[in-house]
């Protein structure tokens, strides 16, 4: 039985042909993963699906009924829910009020409402507590919610946009036990992932798009990473590893004792104290919320510290506003593109002047200079290929991996540093992806140091010559990349564990299996932002035994084997 059709699917935009007669076709029982590279168009398709825009062209079936959306709702009264990556719950209500919430005429809002939300929760094996308020869950928590959200609702069809992209690898296991869970209750699960070994390992079907249209399908069981990969892209997955030290001796950033506390007093940032070196990547682990975006702030400005001290090439910049740290060398590609990378509306070239306003080419004296910025814009498109129709449009018309190379390739062209790389790569396909890495292995050769902060742990452990994980506001761990596993990185994230992380082999392993640390140590990419990106993905070591190293998704899970590779791509045109 088919639970959604979608027949000749063609959306444009203006410039753009984001959607070019698709088809997709989901069984009822099972998880259909959607995969492509980004600005392949695959959440624009979702969004058609589940009412959020409308389709030029084609068809929309479900239960073999066809049938036309409107709206968010319309598809709800179907039977189909989404999941967005930036959850849409609110932090100050419980989980029963955010799940009731505009559904207030199903069950009510007090008794019926909490049996309905404990009755699902269970049959699903979801977890999840009704009277808990939402602020005090952790992203994994807070996810189970958001699927409990659509299932109240009666959807049949679950469309999840890129669901593990916060995820610690425990907590991917725990979702895809939920998923076989929903499947095995007949429901249908419409998956978007940028990592193939997570795509390989839960879904039944996939369906791959590249520049807008369908160009395959694929069996799981018959499927390797790199073939899949070739699909999405027309080439193989790069990786993040990075073979030779570049590591001096020459301090450039030291944060000494820093502390930052909320406005009740609790500690945001607690006694944190790290050095980066010239030539060096320090990579910082952590579940989201534990302190990484307040590190930032206080690093570029944004916040000032309550106590501590941080050095910049040997100043006291703690004291110093943005603007004076941006002009001594400091870049900053921030974790959220759209409230502090660029102004959407604006156009290309107004976008690369931002946190650059009194740095030549964007200004002669005290005049901004608006030739000399376009003219380096078109040099950054160019040179980072930014696909754009021109330098004129406005930052919101390009996909997300396309904003994203905006981003790295101004603040790249300032010759920092010092450089904050706030998850360089969320949201962006392959190509991209690899643009980004090798951007920054390049300057790394030049003397640049990075704070490199990213949730895909395989980034983080081939890109970093140091590790140190966050948890709570303190860093409670450290590791070389060389020898620690996503597995053992994600123990330390949970707060399971702490101190100098070492890799221990099990009795009678010879350290291939299990995300081994000699081939486990490089790959993958993670996090989309809004799934509207463009141009990345990921790679990476598989480890398994006598294994030939694909690019894929290392350590993702126990028992690896060499198929258990993973990467991938996602996004779409706008």
């Amino acid at each position: 039985m088919t639970a959604v059709e979608l027949a000749g699917i063609t959306k444009r935009f203006p410039g753009v042909v984001a959607n070019h007669d698709i088809h997709l076709t989901v069984r009822k029982g099972t998880v259909h993963a959607l995969v492509g590279e980004n600005g392949a168009g695959k959440s624009t398709l979702m969004k058609i699906l589940y009412g959020m825009q409308k389709p030029d062209e084609g068809t929309i079936a479900t239960d073999g009924e066809q049938v036309t959306f409107s709206s968010p709702a319309d598809a709800i009264a179907r039977g189909i829910g989404m999941v967005h990556q930036h959850f849409m719950l609110a932090d100050n209500l419980t989980v029963l009020e955010n799940v009731v919430l505009g559904s207030e005429k199903l069950y009510g809002i007090g008794a019926r409402a909490r049996r309905r939300i404990k009755e699902i929760s269970e049959r699903y094996g979801l977890g999840v507590r009704p009277d808990v308020l939402v602020e005090e869950l952790g992203v994994a928590a807070r996810q189970r919610v958001e699927i409990l959200k659509v299932l109240y609702r009666g959807a049949r069809t679950l469309i999840l946009d890129e669901p593990t992209a916060v995820l610690v690898p425990q907590e991917v296991d725990a979702l895809f036990d939920n998923l076989r869970e929903l499947k095995s209750e007949g429901l249908s699960v419409i998956f978007i992932s940028h990592k193939l070994g997570e795509v390989l390992s839960v879904a039944d079907e996939i369906t791959v798009i590249r520049r807008g249209t369908t160009v395959g399908t694929a069996v799981p069981a018959e499927t390797t990473p790199r073939q899949l990969a070739e699909l999405m892209v027309g080439s193989e997955l790069p990786t993040p590893e990075t073979a030779e030290s570049t590591v001096t001796d020459r301090a450039v950033l030291t944060v000494d004792t820093l502390r930052l506390a909320a406005p009740g007093g609790k500690a945001l940032l607690d006694d944190i104290s790290f050095t980066i070196h010239a030539g060096e990547v320090l990579g910082i682990a952590g579940v989201e919320g534990n302190g990484q975006t307040e590190l930032v702030d206080a690093l570029i400005g944004l916040r000032h510290a309550d106590s501590g001290t941080i050095r910049f090439l040997d100043q006291d910049i703690t004291a110093l506003p943005t603007r004076k740290r941006r002009e001594q060398g400091v870049g900053y590609i921030p974790e959220d593109r759209h409230r502090h990378g660029l102004l959407l509306e604006a156009p290309l070239w107004e976008n690369r002047i931002l946190g650059h306003v009194t740095e030549k080419p964007n200004s002669k004296g005290v005049w901004l200079d608006p030739k000399g910025s376009q003219e380096d814009t078109r040099r950054i498109v160019e040179t980072y290929d930014v696909r754009t129709p021109g330098i004129d449009v406005t930052a919101a018309s390009l996909s997300g991996g396309n904003q994203q190379k905006l981003i790295v390739g101004r603040e790249m062209s300032h010759k920092p540093r010092f450089l904050i790389a706030a998850h360089p790569t969320r949201g962006v396909d392959v190509g991209a992806q690899a643009a980004i890495w090798d951007h920054i292995r390049e300057a790394r050769r030049e003397g640049l140091a990075v704070l490199l902060i990213s949730a895909d742990l395989d980034e983080l452990i081939g890109l970093s010559d140091t590790l140190r994980v966050i948890y709570d506001g303190r860093l409670v761990a450290d590791a070389d990349p060389a020898a620690v596993t996503p597995e053992e990185l994600g123990s330390a994230m949970t707060g399971a564990a702490s101190g100098h992380l070492e890799h221990e082999e099990p009795p009678g392993d010879d350290g291939s299996g299990a995300g081994g640390a000699e081939d486990d140590d490089g790959s993958g990419a993670g996090g989309a932002e809004d799934g509207d990106g463009s141009g990345a993905g990921e790679a990476g070591g598989d480890g398994g035994p006598g294994a030939e190293k694909i690019p894929g998704d290392a350590g993702r899970g126990v028992d690896k084997t060499p198929g258990d590779a993973g990467s991938g791509a996602e996004g779409e045109a706008r």
